[in-house]
């Protein structure tokens, strides 16, 4: 089995368990709330959602992002600049959308190389040098090569269902002695941080390693990432992202929330190891 075609089939193990748990976890709720007639409701609801996660999870992500759309005449230096570091990857070019955001991030998303997507955030574009960005845009490449994109985009869908659906039991569970009132009481304890283990299980910290190496290697300068890295961290601990769903935090190439539920869905390794890891490299490239 060639590389390409085992990084196709774990991704696509990955995902088929992931959305198994998802289904599995609905059922559980439906039957704690309501016995197996709600069991049966939540599994099709489940279903539904994995439906859309599966198809349609890129859409979902950047939807959730508040990502737009841009075109080569409104950004054609960033065209230029990602259309130089496909050729080298040997990739299709993505689609390019930007996030009206002060915080400086960016992520991939989609379901295939074919069907990718790259978003930036305004403040990434404004705070980066063009040799910095570039090191960004190779990253999220590296994840596009390799099919993380995929996984990604499903765990911030399932993550973001999985905090909705809390908070609906919150919302309708007011009276503490139903069913519904117990659950919903006790929603966020649990549901946030069972789905936070399943979205850990399913997306490792090595492949942000591995992104970080391969990306190095797209670009040519791994000090191009470390440096972007060291500058984004920094940025995203002082710049909030505004009026965002913390199910998304996956996505993107350093954590854009602090504290909080969002704290249980962190999927990134330590900024200061990637960037040691990076500097390592160094040597073995021209």
């Amino acid at each position: 089995m060639s590389t390409t075609k085992r990084s196709n089939f774990a991704a696509g193990l990955r995902t088929t368990i992931l959305l198994a748990s998802l289904t599995g976890l609905f059922v559980l709720i439906g039957a704690l709330i309501g016995g197996p007639e709600t069991a049966l409701l939540f599994l099709f609801f489940g279903a539904l959602v994995n439906l859309g996660a599966w198809w349609f999870s890129d859409r979902i992500a950047l939807r959730m992002a508040g990502a737009q759309p841009i075109s080569e005449q409104e950004a054609p230096r960033l065209f230029q600049m990602v259309r130089e570091l496909t050729t080298r990857a040997g990739l299709p070019m993505p689609s390019l959308h930007v996030i009206p955001q002060a915080q400086p991030n960016a992520f991939a998303t989609g379901r295939s190389p074919d069907r990718s997507a790259v978003a930036v955030t305004q403040g990434i574009v404004q705070l980066l040098s063009e040799d910095e960005l570039r090191g960004v845009i190779a990253h999220e490449l590296a994840h596009i090569r390799s099919r993380d994109t995929l996984i990604q985009s499903v765990a911030a869908t399932i993550g973001g269902a999985i905090t909705y659906l809390a908070y609906m039991l919150m919302w309708f569970g007011g009276d503490n002695d139903s069913p519904l009132g117990l659950i919903s009481g006790l929603a966020m304890v649990i549901l946030a941080p069972l789905a936070a283990g399943i979205i850990q299980m399913a997306i490792s910290r090595q492949r942000e390693y591995g992104a970080d190496a391969t990306g190095a290697d797209i670009c040519g300068n791994p000090e191009s990432l470390a440096s972007a890295l060291l500058r984004l961290e920094q940025g995203a601990e002082e710049i909030p992202m505004e009026h965002a769903n913390s199910a998304t935090e996956p996505l993107y190439i350093v954590k854009p929330f602090r504290g909080g539920i969002s704290g249980l869905f962190s999927t990134h390794p330590p900024i200061e190891e990637r960037v040691r890891r990076l500097r390592q490299m160094r040597p073995t490239i021209a």
